[in-house]
């Protein structure tokens, strides 16, 4: 009995020791298979109409301006090259392909857009304004006090999953690649809001103003196996809330068409990454003969 138990006990531990193993293996597959990537570009946008809700108790408003026109802001005109790295509307991604195929990916994805309601239109305002209900048309123009930004930043910040479809695969003495990478994801805008409704100012200032959920498509190119260049285009939808305006919030969602070219570079994290392996074994001088 004892010898049994003996035997029982020892297998146990030889297959717990197996699975350890076979853990620690699984964990440094997942490092050594890896690469990182990161991209810096720029974007322009196309909004949906919007409605926006502006509710501010202490003045006994309570009010919508309905499906208002916005626009975006490039920034290329503001003049000094010294500027053009943080005024216009530029995006980041940071990325890491996990898996042995390198076709599977986590990414941090952030968009600095821009969004303006269109200055001179006429807005349909509706609710509760001054105590009185109001069902009107108001000149919604800076030169009457009224104007309505997230011109630091609509920010939306994206956590991705990302799939690598492989278009074009480098062969023998060629270092250029093509994918297409679908990618999806959700998280929070982080808004930079500055506003005045109808001559009533806020205190401008970031804040967390929401969520955002996104789709994009990118054709990356990439040379040398390191460097690439990318072009996407993306559509995103935003909820935002609590926004601050004077002695009071507002709130609003709108839909985003974006279309962002940007510059990038990536690397493995192990020396036995396939991804890269391939690539040097299609130009090393051992296969060229």
């Amino acid at each position: 009995m004892a010898r049994k138990f003996c035997i029982a006990f020892i297998s146990t531990l030889t297959l717990f020791n197996q699975s350890v193993l076979a853990q620690k293996k699984s964990n440094w597959s997942f490092v050594k298979n890896g690469s990182f990537y990161f991209s810096w570009g720029y974007n322009t946008e196309w909004y949906t109409r919007s409605t926006v809700h502006v509710s501010q108790p202490s003045l006994g408003n309570d009010y919508k301006l309905v499906r208002v026109r916005a626009h975006d802001n490039p920034g290329w005109d503001d003049g000094l090259f010294s500027k053009a790295m943080t005024i216009p509307q530029y995006n980041y991604r940071l990325g890491y392909f996990f898996n042995e195929k390198q076709d599977l990916a986590i990414e941090i994805n952030f968009d600095h857009t821009k969004y303006i309601i269109t200055d001179g239109q006429d807005v349909h305002v509706k609710g509760k304004f001054d105590g009185q209900e109001v069902n009107t048309t108001k000149r919604f123009s800076e030169k009457e006090g009224s104007y309505y930004y997230l011109n630091n930043g609509a920010n939306f910040l994206l956590f991705n999953l990302v799939k690598r479809f492989r278009l074009v695969q480098p062969k023998e003495k060629n270092n250029l690649k093509l994918d297409l990478l679908a990618k999806a994801g959700i998280g929070p805008v982080i808004p930079h809001v500055e506003n005045s409704f109808f001559g009533q100012a806020n205190k401008p200032g970031f804040q967390i103003g929401g969520w955002n959920t996104g789709i994009e498509t990118a054709f990356r190119l990439t040379a040398f196996k390191y460097a690439y260049v990318e072009f996407a285009q993306k559509v995103d939808y935003a909820r935002y809330s609590h926004l601050k305006v004077y002695e009071g919030r507002a709130k609003q969602a709108f839909g985003t068409y974006e279309l962002i070219l940007s510059l990038g570079f990536t690397l493995p994290t192990g020396k036995n990454n396939k991804e890269f392996a391939k690539s040097i074994k299609a130009v090393s001088p051992s296969n060229s003969n």
